[in-house]
């Protein structure tokens, strides 16, 4: 079209048209007069107005996605924490049958050896007053606790109280190379000195030099006087090697202990001692033998073969 008068005229004429329909728009609100139009045009255009949109939604969906990817990370982040705390309550529970289990086979020990004593649990270990293997317990003075009690588990000998304070004592432990016991073994009553040795079997020097003595044998506590560091009857190890016999006034063998010292956990000081002697009552019951399977081999003749040992003629 070319930029002549009329033209011009008639472009001012319809931006005044517009500017009037759109004051009337604005007036009318829902009851504009112009209202058909637009749905008229929305019936016209609204397909494709939805096509666009279709076009469109794949990038607001992946937006979507990833903010409820991160809502969908929030839950399982929450859901690994509850996950986490019921392993962790699953293993306290798991420890706390542990303890249990500790608690009712030290119960058993005591009652079978008539032993006193006291529980306590283990809350501390390390080179207390100068030792390199002791522990700490959570009793002390204040629940009767004195130097020198005998203390065992429900699996034997652990050690012997050293320190006391009010509330806490320290335990020597039987695998301390400054601790010693007397020792009395299984059946035979031959008597010995048990020494630690740190993370190695016990070193045991018996008095008899030609005592007879073999892998497997069992020792206990021999006892002392007036029952004080040790109680007797408690179990201590099993002979784990026997060094030969040179003809010394002594014999050297090496014995396993019952207990873990690495492990410890609960504990039973002993504040009274048993009446008389338990002797080997306290020892846990031996291991029974598997018993060998035997196989029989019976020889079946063979219906071919001859009865009278000599060959068939062909």
């Amino acid at each position: 079209m070319r930029d002549t008068r009329e033209s011009r005229l008639l472009l001012v004429l319809l931006i005044a048209i517009a500017f009037a329909l759109i004051t009337v728009d604005i007036r009318g609100g829902e009851d504009s007069p112009v209202d058909g139009a637009r749905q008229a045009a929305a019936t016209v255009f609204g397909p494709i107005e939805d096509g666009v949109s279709t076009a469109v939604d794949p990038i607001g969906n992946a937006v979507s996605a990833i903010r409820d990817s991160g809502e969908r990370h929030d839950r399982l982040a929450a859901l690994e924490k509850e996950n986490a705390a019921l392993k962790a309550e699953l293993g306290s529970d798991d420890r706390n049958r542990s303890r249990v289990r500790q608690l009712d086979k030290m119960l058993k020990t005591a009652a079978n050896g008539q032993y006193g004593i006291k529980g306590a649990e283990v809350i501390a270990i390390g080179a207390a007053q100068g030792f390199s293997w002791t522990v700490t317990i959570d009793i002390g003075s204040k629940e009767g606790i004195k130097r020198d009690m005998t203390v065992l588990n429900g699996d034997g000998l652990v050690g012997r109280v050293t320190t006391v304070g009010p509330n806490t004592a320290t335990v020597l432990l039987a695998s301390d190379p400054d601790f010693t016991v007397g020792t009395r073994m299984e059946a035979t009553d031959e008597l010995g000195f048990a020494s630690g040795q740190g993370d190695r079997p016990l070193r045991v020097e018996l008095l008899n030099g030609k005592a007879k003595v073999k892998k497997g044998d069992r020792l206990v506590t021999f006892g002392s006087e007036a029952d004080k560091p040790f109680v007797p009857g408690v179990p201590v190890g099993v002979v784990s090697r026997v060094d030969p016999s040179g003809g010394d006034l002594t014999r050297t063998i090496y014995v396993r202990p019952y207990v873990g010292f690495t492990k410890l956990d609960i504990v039973g000081v002993v504040v009274e001692a048993p009446g008389r002697d338990p002797r080997d009552t306290v020892l846990p019951d031996k291991p029974k033998p598997t018993p060998t399977p035997t196989v029989t081999v019976t020889v079946t003749p063979s219906a071919a073969a001859p009865t009278d040992g000599q060959p068939q003629e062909q």
